[in-house]
């Protein structure tokens, strides 16, 4: 949490090796490449907590509908016609260009045939959480739970101990995924000691749904199941009670806040000031490009700053430092993933992004936390590294071809428009 005036970061190995100002590491380090930082604000990479790539293929296909109207006539529909393993690849390839310039270097990610998101975050050099969804009907990768079982296990077996792919078991919901296929990704996650990705307390009519089936919150649902522990991430968290964040906090299992995509669906606003208060691991996240509609996580904490602050009443609700915070740390924390990401450390991964300060809007410069939550854009992303590899150097990404990946996207829009007869 300290911000260093002039400051220098040594990397070896894709892992940080020295944090201090420059004049402390003058003559200790000889390296193979220096990048001229100066003028600039040099922070940890961004970490968006909860997104499904791949769903940037249906940016602004259906917009201003409540969450299950968007969900069950327009997202699933779409991607029953749509969604194969070329086209998870290609809309993780736009996602990924998408959120390299704007200084997302590792997202967590839920969605079908997750090892093509898995291969194409790779392939950018993005560090990904990549969560295969579980679901109570048919998938467009898997048609049954049994199957769907199967290939997570034969994806986790893959990306175990990868660098750069950490791969997770994602049923979808309490709502949408049976108790018994909630028991078996928990023990399928504990075989591998893999992440657990989730929806959890997104809007009212999830809760009533569970409460009516099962007597009890959500929360309270995937307690009794032994689904909660560290490294187990619920999305939203909207509708949680004071008692399910004791719960959660109590299993050291984390939150993600997704201001703009509950704000779009009107599906409510989560307790941040209380969370933060009671000391949650909470990070933050985008949601899909379906229901946003960008990957921009500096929009995402300056929604976060404000709608906490709007929505209490009290405009010290989310502090710049607190919601900045969301975004690095606070993100690793959710995901289990604190001893190696979030914060410029000796020994962390080597995931770094360079803000340039040269629009007009970031001057003068008193506070650089209060410019990086309520002034900067993602268009000020200047270079990007990930686990000390530059992907991205004065707003060239260097891992993936631009123009074809746009062109693939243009390509797809007309199968998309197509298959919904429009």
């Amino acid at each position: 949490r300290r911000v260093i005036a002039d400051g220098t970061v040594a990397v070896k190995g894709g892992r940080i090796v020295a944090v201090a100002p420059a004049a402390d590491l003058r003559g200790r380090y000889r390296a193979r490449t220096t990048l001229d930082a100066s003028g600039t604000l040099l922070i940890p990479g961004l970490i968006n907590a909860h997104t499904h790539a791949p769903m940037v293929l249906f940016r602004g296909l259906a917009d201003d509908l409540a969450l299950m109207d968007w969900l069950q006539k327009n997202v699933f529909p779409a991607e029953k016609a749509n969604v194969t393993a070329a086209f998870v690849k290609a809309g993780t390839r736009l996602a990924a260009l998408e959120m390299i310039r704007s200084g997302t270097t590792s997202f967590a990610d839920m969605y079908y045939f997750e090892d093509q998101v898995a291969e194409a975050a790779k392939e950018a050099g993005l560090r990904v959480v990549a969560g295969e969804t579980l679901i109570e009907f048919p998938a467009p990768d898997n048609k049954s739970i049994p199957e769907a079982l199967a290939y997570t296990e034969r994806f986790l077996a893959r990306w175990k101990d990868d660098p750069l792919v950490i791969a997770a078991v994602a049923p979808h919901s309490p709502y949408l995924a049976s108790p018994e296929t909630l028991s078996a990704a928990r023990a399928l996650a504990d075989r591998f000691g893999a992440p657990i990705l989730t929806h959890l307390s997104e809007s009212p009519a999830e809760q009533q749904q569970i409460r009516e089936r099962y007597g009890k919150t959500p929360t309270e649902h995937l307690r009794d199941l032994g689904l909660l522990r560290k490294g187990v991430l619920g999305a939203h968290g909207v509708w949680l009670t004071p008692s399910d964040r004791s719960i959660l906090r109590t299993a050291g299992a984390g939150i993600v806040h997704c201001p703009q995509s509950n704000m779009k669906l009107a599906s409510g606003t989560a307790p941040v000031r209380d969370m933060l208060a009671e000391g949650l691991a909470l990070g933050l996240g985008t949601d899909g490009a379906a229901s946003n509609n960008d990957l921009d996580m500096f929009e995402e904490m300056l929604s976060a700053a404000l709608l906490a602050k709007q929505a209490t009443g009290d405009a010290t609700a989310a502090p710049a430092a607190a919601v900045l915070e969301m975004a690095t740390l606070g993100g690793a924390r959710s995901l289990g993933l604190d001893d190696r990401l979030g914060s410029l450390e000796p020994g962390k991964r080597a995931d770094l992004v360079v803000v340039s300060l040269s629009a007009p809007r970031l001057h003068p410069l008193y506070d650089p936390v209060s410019h990086l939550v309520y002034a900067t854009k993602g268009a000020d992303v200047r270079d990007v590294i990930v686990e000390g590899r530059l992907v991205m150097r004065d707003r060239r990404v260097l891992t993936l071809d631009e123009r074809t990946v746009l062109a693939e996207a243009e390509r797809l829009k007309r199968q998309v428009l197509g298959s919904l007869g429009r």
